[in-house]
């Protein structure tokens, strides 16, 4: 029989297309497999020891009012030193911001006045010595018969009257510093901060100058004067609690309370003034600084919160990362309502008790999206 190539090519063909097409089977499935068992994200051991896993929490709502300020001190806690006297500063001893102890000469000042109340002591020192040498002589009379019992008496008045002057004249002189060579020093009633300086040497002072020419503050505690627009003055009241921030200190936040409540409006900026007290522990701050006042007002509702550190802002959307194990790490989209501090309230998106990561989340939402 006379086979031709054809006849027998045929069966070849079919038999190595069928080998062929299940070899490449056989690879394609091979290769496949392995890449989706790649495309699954699986946290590492080494970040799931240092990740920070939080709870969806059920809070009480709180509003933020954020408002501007300036530090001054403590006006409660401070002195006004003024000039007793006329005269003419000699000798300034201190300079603005130096820190004084009580009792510390501040100035000195040359003065007509204590050269008079000194000219006054003297004077009264020299009629009690001639009303005693009198009182003596005419008790001694009184007793030999020249001289009558009125006399004795008049004598005792003249010298108790002598007595009440020199007590007068030492006590005018010593509330007026006790010099007795015509100055007046200027001291301090109280420890504290120059915080005001208007005098200078050479500087006349008038009989009827009312012009401080210190002033002392000790600034353990100072005041933060706080502007409130009208559109906020129904949520604050004395003794809600504030976090103070200044540009000196950008990352420090010092707590304290309203204090006060002015409850006039200023005329020319329509805003009322609150006052706020605050420790000042190493004397961080300083009259005159800017500040920026945040106050938390509780309300009577509650809202599912997250950190404000599991938080991711991508393409316009905030997002969280929901974790039930290594291997089970979703993105959510979530509704921001707000944000108070470290804590963010959520309005849509999570349910309350899951679990969320709260670190390193930027870093595995990367992971979980390349």
């Amino acid at each position: 029989m006379n086979y031709t190539f054809k006849q027998y090519a045929a069966p070849f063909i079919i038999v190595s297309s069928a080998l062929l097409f299940f070899a490449l089977s056989g690879c394609t499935s091979g290769a496949e497999a392995p890449a989706a068992e790649k495309g699954k994200y699986v946290l590492p051991d080494s970040l799931a020891r240092n990740i920070k896993l939080d709870s969806v929490v059920n809070s009480r709502v709180v509003n933020s009012i954020t408002l501007t300020g300036k530090v001054t001190f403590n006006e409660d806690n401070v002195a006004k030193i003024y000039p007793l006297v006329s005269g003419n500063i000699t000798d300034i001893k201190v300079m603005l911001g130096d820190y004084v102890q009580q009792g510390q000469t501040l100035a000195v000042i040359r003065s007509g006045e204590m050269a008079g109340y000194s000219n006054d002591l003297i004077t009264a020192e020299t009629n009690v010595a001639v009303a005693r040498k009198n009182l003596e002589a005419t008790k001694d009379m009184y007793r030999s018969g020249l001289a009558s019992a009125r006399d004795s008496i008049a004598a005792q008045a003249g010298y108790d009257q002598a007595t009440a002057a020199l007590h007068k004249a030492q006590q005018v002189l010593q509330l007026n510093g006790g010099s007795r060579n015509g100055q007046y020093q200027v001291k301090t009633p109280i420890s504290g901060f120059v915080v005001e300086k208007l005098a200078t040497n050479n500087m006349s002072l008038r009989p009827d100058n009312s012009s401080n020419l210190f002033t002392i503050s000790d600034l353990k505690n100072i005041w933060v004067i706080a502007n409130v627009y009208e559109s906020s003055i129904a949520l604050i009241k004395p003794g809600d609690s504030v976090n103070v921030t200044t540009l000196s200190y950008p990352d420090k936040v010092f707590r304290g309370k309203v204090d006060k409540i002015m409850n006039v409006l200023d005329p020319t900026n329509k805003v009322m003034k609150v006052r706020i007290v605050l420790a000042n522990p190493g004397y961080l701050l300083k009259p005159e600084m800017f500040a920026n006042v945040m106050l938390n007002n509780k309300e009577n509702k509650q809202m599912l919160s997250v950190p404000s550190t599991a938080l991711i802002f991508d393409h316009s959307q905030y997002y969280v990362l929901v974790y039930k194990s290594p291997s089970d790490i979703t993105i959510r989209a979530v509704q921001v309502s707000g944000t108070i501090g470290d804590k963010t309230y959520i309005s849509e998106g999570l349910s309350e008790g899951e679990k969320v990561i709260g670190s390193q989340a930027l870093l595995i939402y990367q992971e979980l999206n390349s």
